[in-house]
């Protein structure tokens, strides 16, 4: 960002840690109108938030007042859930929760990746901004306050939320792969001890018939395209992993 400031000659200040009190001297010079906050993972504390005249706005892509707090791309398509939403609201001191200024719900597909909603997310976001920051201008906005009574935070990851057990159904299984999927770290199993990242995967339940009797890991089918393993319910086949040596059919991936 620093490039682009620099480039159209806008004041820019570059935070290393969190260190609120510097940031809202440099602030309070600049006397804003308006804030925008996004992609910032910190609470902006009340002498921060009541500098600009209008407020701070900020960013959550999941449709609020449901599905506050940490990774909420990641948890959507974990989930399985089938849409989301670009909100921007009034930030306040709760993470959030303050009044909506901006909302638009998105489907989420079922082919669709991490990257996909991601990208689909900021589309939809940048429309957002242009049409509401000239109402902000005019002080011709609405503010709408959300249902606390329906909100959920959802809690931040850990490693061990991102790895495939395949006691999980098929499609639990496709819906964490694709979640983890670039621009995120991955999805893993564990194979004799070894982390293996797995990028893509496909539910494929009807390509095998008689499986129910076997367990879950077991490999029935591998090749370069494609490995295909019983799940606690159903077939997955990953398509992209990091496999240093295909399975063998046959074999257990416990």
């Amino acid at each position: 960002m620093e490039p682009l400031a620099v480039e159209h000659d806008i004041p820019c200040y570059i935070d290393s840690g969190n260190d609120q009190d510097e940031i809202a001297a440099w602030i309070l010079k600049r006397d804003p109108e308006v804030g925008y906050c996004f992609g910032w993972s910190y609470l902006l504390k009340p002498e921060i938030l009541s500098i600009p005249e209008l407020g701070f706005i900020g960013y959550h892509p999941a449709k609020l007042p449901r599905n506050r707090g940490r990774h909420p791309i990641i948890w959507a398509l974990a989930l399985g859930l089938e849409e989301t939403a670009s909100s921007f609201f009034f930030m306040d001191e709760e993470a959030d929760s303050g009044d909506l200024l901006s909302q638009q719900v998105l489907p989420i597909h079922w082919e669709d990746e991490a990257r996909d909603l991601y990208d689909r997310l900021l589309n939809v976001a940048e429309k957002q901004i242009a049409t509401f920051t000239p109402q902000l201008a005019a002080r011709e906005y609405r503010r709408i306050p959300q249902d606390d009574e329906k909100a959920n935070y959802w809690r931040k990851r850990s490693y061990e939320d991102g790895q495939v057990d395949w006691r999980m159904s098929s499609t639990a299984i496709y819906n964490l792969i694709r979640a983890l999927a670039c621009p995120y770290p991955g999805a893993h199993c564990i194979v004799e001890g070894e982390e293996i990242k797995l990028w893509a995967a496909d539910v494929i339940n009807d390509e095998f018939e008689d499986v129910q009797h076997l367990e879950p890991g077991k490999v029935l089918a591998a090749g370069h395209d494609q490995v295909a393993l019983k799940c606690g319910e159903g077939v997955v086949a990953i398509q992209e992993h990091e496999f240093e040596e295909i399975p063998d059919t046959g074999a257990y991936l416990g």
